[in-house]
């Protein structure tokens, strides 16, 4: 990762702002880090930013593969609670001072809500997931899909790439006759 330092006065700001756009859209953002400097008509935005070289098209990552955008992906709902995900994650890994992807991937947070994770077992199936992670950040995860409205799907095992069951007999009559 590198860092590139810019600095945007209050006032009169237009290039560099501009400036500061151009770098934006040319590379690979990880991080934003801004603090005013007030310092009266010469007070200014004092901006670190965090970055990788794309390398690449602007629709690839570093490794050059095809970014995805979820909000493609999933069904509407189903992005909602991608993104109430995504700001938990990036709410956590800026007060622990590491990277997001370094609690869970994207397609990890895709994969929490497609398989309809609900405990830390389900956690634990989804690849590159294991329990030191859950242990950490299992909770404030969990909660969250707990909270989230749950998306109707013909059966909850077709999330987990299992065929549904097939219709059964009735239930046994019970033994008190009623």
């Amino acid at each position: 990762m590198r860092l590139h330092f810019v600095t945007v006065p209050i006032h009169g700001s237009a290039a560099a702002e501009d400036e500061l756009n151009q770098f934006l859209a040319t590379h690979r953002v990880m991080a934003v880090d801004r603090q005013l400097v007030a310092d009266g008509t010469r007070s200014a935005w004092a901006i670190c930013i965090t970055y990788v070289d794309a390398g690449g098209s602007p629709g690839a990552d570093a490794s050059g593969k095809k970014r995805v955008d979820y909000r493609d992906v999933l069904p509407d709902a189903e992005f909602q609670v991608f993104v109430k995900l995504r700001d938990l994650r990036k709410q956590l890994a800026e007060r622990e001072g590491v990277p997001p992807y370094a609690l869970f991937t994207n397609e990890q947070l895709a994969e929490m809500i497609r398989r309809h994770v609900a405990s830390a077992a389900d956690l634990q199936r989804i690849d590159g997931v294991g329990p030191a992670r859950v242990e950490k950040y299992g909770r404030a995860f969990l909660d969250v899909l707990r909270a989230a409205p749950t998306v109707a799907i013909s059966h909850p095992a077709t999330a987990l790439g299992v065929p549904a069951p097939l219709a059964g007999p009735a239930a046994p009559p019970s033994a008190t006759g009623k």
